[in-house]
């Protein structure tokens, strides 16, 4: 199997969620100008909707996933006291 490094570290979506070890679910991921879709694999169930980060892949068109959420979108993550 030919890995696709360059989707490591590329933020996405589930468009199906993942099921753990029971199985991989679909992400969206933003990469090379586009949007590509891949299968997902997470340790844990993830359900469909939620932001992930590719952190792994498995060979074609196959990635291992955890939750993110880009701080740069989270108004709060400037702030240590978490005020306005």
């Amino acid at each position: 199997m030919v890995s696709d490094q360059a989707v490591i570290g590329c933020p996405g979506v589930l468009v199906i969620g993942t099921r753990g070890a029971a199985g991989p679910g679909e992400v969206l991921v933003k990469i090379r100008g586009g949007s590509e879709s891949f299968l997902a694999w997470s340790e844990e169930p993830l359900p469909k909707g939620t932001p992930v980060l590719v952190i792994e892949s498995r060979g074609t068109r196959q990635v291992d996933v955890i939750e993110w959420t880009d701080p740069t979108d989270d108004p709060w993550a400037d702030r240590a006291d978490g005020m306005c």
